[in-house]
């Protein structure tokens, strides 16, 4: 009987010493629909190994939304296979997003698909094409920028998990303050907000942001949730409502508590 015992509990460790699959996930944020203009989704299977793919695609205030000519969101894409879709949204939004998520089947192997975006818009009967960079989620980022040269630029902001978000506003005119403190040999500088807001977002939903508001010269938000996705966006023309990414922005992360 022991011999057996033996044997079952190496046989128990052989199984759970087995290689794990994982999930890899990207984001494609700020994607745009209306009238003139609507965004798609591109994947392409760079590998020589079929590949599961799961699509999340989300409105702008949250809620899954089916993508056109796809009854679910799960596929397969085989060896050098190249597919695009585009969400099934009618009404005006530039913050709707989707969430890409590919099973990786071991630790040896690495992702092999290219995820990509692109919003088309016409604009005084002319093609626009504009490039959805890929995003990665992460917690608690923050950013502070001045504005002086980013007229009509908007902060995105996805929150990429199932639960409420926070992000704390200051608009201020480059003016600091600090507090004597025992715990921070360097004192800790604060922005004076001349506007500041708090505001809460729900789960999977998008928030815009205005860079300026009447005469700051300074922008800062710090964020608290799980998975967040920050984007600075620049207009691509004046008095359109189409936007293309700012990457000359760095954001930080783990950013403090916000009060």
């Amino acid at each position: 009987m022991g011999r057996y015992l033996i044997v079952l509990g190496i046989t128990a460790s052989v199984f759970a010493a087995q290689p794990r699959d994982r999930w890899v996930e990207s984001i494609i944020p700020s994607l745009t629909y209306g009238v003139d203009c609507w965004s798609t989704v591109n994947l392409q299977n760079l590998g020589d190994r079929a590949v599961l793919i799961e699509i999340e695609p989300h409105r702008a205030n949250g809620a899954l939304v089916p993508l056109l000519n796809l009854s679910q969101t799960t596929l397969k894409l085989d060896p050098g296979q190249r597919v695009s879709y585009q969400l099934a949204i009618e009404e005006d939004t530039t913050g709707a997003w989707v969430r890409i998520r590919e099973k990786v089947p071991s630790p040896e192997l690495s992702p092999v698909v290219a995820v990509s975006g692109t919003t088309e818009s016409i604009l005084d009967n002319q093609l626009r094409t504009t490039v959805r960079q890929v995003a990665y989620p992460i917690r608690n980022p923050w950013v502070t920028t001045g504005v002086d040269d980013r007229h009509g630029h908007m902060l995105s902001m996805i929150n990429a998990s199932e639960r409420p978000a926070r992000a704390s506003l200051c608009y201020s005119a480059g003016n600091y303050y600090s507090l004597p403190s025992e715990t921070h040999a360097i004192p800790q500088m604060t922005p004076i907000c001349s506007h500041s807001f708090e505001v809460q977002i729900p789960p999977f939903a998008t928030r815009q942001f205005p860079l300026e508001r009447e005469s700051s010269s300074q922008f800062t938000i710090k964020t608290l949730g799980d998975a967040i996705v920050l984007e600075i966006l620049r207009p691509l023309e004046a008095g359109v409502k189409i936007y293309t990414v700012d990457s000359t922005i760095k954001f930080g992360g783990e950013a403090a508590r916000p009060q």
